[in-house]
């Protein structure tokens, strides 16, 4: 949590010099309240000038540019264009200067690179895309055999924070018997609290990935990151992670 502006978040993990990754911060842009200030989301209802310039200023600082999203809670992962906008929830890259990124407020950034240093992604893993697929679908994309990656799990609801219906519940231990330990009763009848960094270390165990860092984080309780539990109205921080 050094070397970068307004208290950003630098993953610790092994990762090779040539990989870059940060998490943006509420802190150091112009948005006005809700938003302020460092909001990056320009679907929110912030004024879209204001989401240019905090964009910006962001891609002066990285000194990258950043390739965007249209998030939709899918399991569609695209290779990383900064000159399109793709509807899809993961991105990759083996492109210098062009820093693969994803907008959260509660949902689960979650970022890949190979032990080589030549290929990057992030994804955005809502309990949804989550449980359709997306970290699968990043996988496939990236194309590395799972011995080979290394995973970092940025900040998300925490499981103290995030209760869910039994629909959820259902979703993931339909397709991952074991997933049912990241779920507890939370006290009102029928509802869980679920753990996404826990169902996230599952997902990627089955799919070969045990080289997981991160975690830990809780955007509902820590107010340096946007959560739309705690406040509906409000904005987006930036995961990103590209290869210099």
């Amino acid at each position: 949590m050094s070397g970068w502006p307004h208290g950003w978040l630098l993953p610790e993990w092994p990762a090779p010099a040539s990989v870059r990754a940060c998490v943006t911060t509420r802190e150091g842009g112009v948005s006005r309240p809700p938003f302020e200030s460092l909001n990056l989301g320009d679907h929110v209802g912030d004024d879209p000038i204001a989401v240019t310039r905090n964009r910006a200023c962001l891609q002066q600082l990285l000194g990258c540019r950043p390739a965007w999203l249209n998030q939709v809670h899918s399991a569609h992962a695209v290779q990383a264009d900064p000159a399109e906008v793709a509807t899809a929830d993961a991105l990759w890259s083996a492109l210098p200067g062009v820093a693969c990124a994803v907008l959260t407020a509660d949902c689960l950034p979650v970022l890949f690179c190979d032990r080589a240093g030549t290929r990057v992604a992030a994804a955005h893993a809502g309990w949804r895309g989550l449980a359709g697929g997306v970290l699968e679908a990043t996988l496939r994309e990236l194309a590395v055999p799972a011995g080979e990656l290394l995973v970092w799990l940025g900040p998300a609801i925490g499981p103290g924070a995030f209760e869910v219906g039994p629909e959820v519940r259902a979703a993931f231990v339909a397709t991952h018997a074991e997933a049912v330990e990241a779920f507890r009763p939370s006290g009102h009848e029928g509802r869980f609290m679920a753990d996404l960094y826990q169902l996230a270390k599952i997902r990627l165990a089955a799919c070969g990935v045990t080289a997981v860092y991160g975690g830990g984080f809780c955007t509902y309780s820590d107010t340096r990151f946007y959560s739309y539990r705690r406040v509906p109205r409000t904005g987006r921080f930036a995961s990103l992670i590209w290869l210099q």
